[in-house]
């Protein structure tokens, strides 16, 4: 497993002794580079049209520690779906919700800064569980 730091580098850890699946397919950071910004320009678009009542309802959630990890996941999902629903036909449904979510984190770790660890493993959790795949080929895509 990588983990990015503040500094944008990354930091592995061992799994099982041994290491990470991500060091045994090394990816080109340019390739990186080059989705970053795509998917930036996307998010500087998605950002003004987020409404603060969808933000403030989720922070909510994120407040109520009462509500499991996978329920948090679940609520995530479901403003994705809900906000994606307005995004243009031209667009990739998935490229939509990957750069939503990624908004999404990004607003509320903004509104209530004490949220931003359990807001930024939430979000990982979604985009692995709906999301991989999608990943996957775009970063395939770019490659070729």
């Amino acid at each position: 497993e990588v983990e990015l730091q503040t500094d944008g580098n990354r930091s592995g850890h061992l799994q099982n002794g041994e290491l990470g699946e991500s060091f045994l397919h090394p990816v080109n950071e340019e390739v990186i580079r080059i989705i970053a910004a795509q998917l930036a320009e996307i998010g500087d678009q998605f950002d003004k049209e987020i409404k603060a009542r969808v933000v403030n309802d989720l922070v909510q959630h994120f407040l109520n520690e009462n509500l499991s990890g996978e329920e948090i996941t679940r609520r995530m999902s479901e403003a994705v779906e809900g906000l994606a629903r307005a995004i243009p036909s031209d667009m990739e449904r998935e490229k939509a919700m990957l750069v939503l979510a990624m908004v999404l984190t990004k607003k509320i770790a903004n509104t209530m800064p004490s949220l931003l660890q359990r807001v930024f493993r939430t979000t990982v959790n979604y985009i692995s569980q709906q999301l991989h795949n999608y990943i996957v080929r775009m970063v395939s895509a770019v490659k070729q």
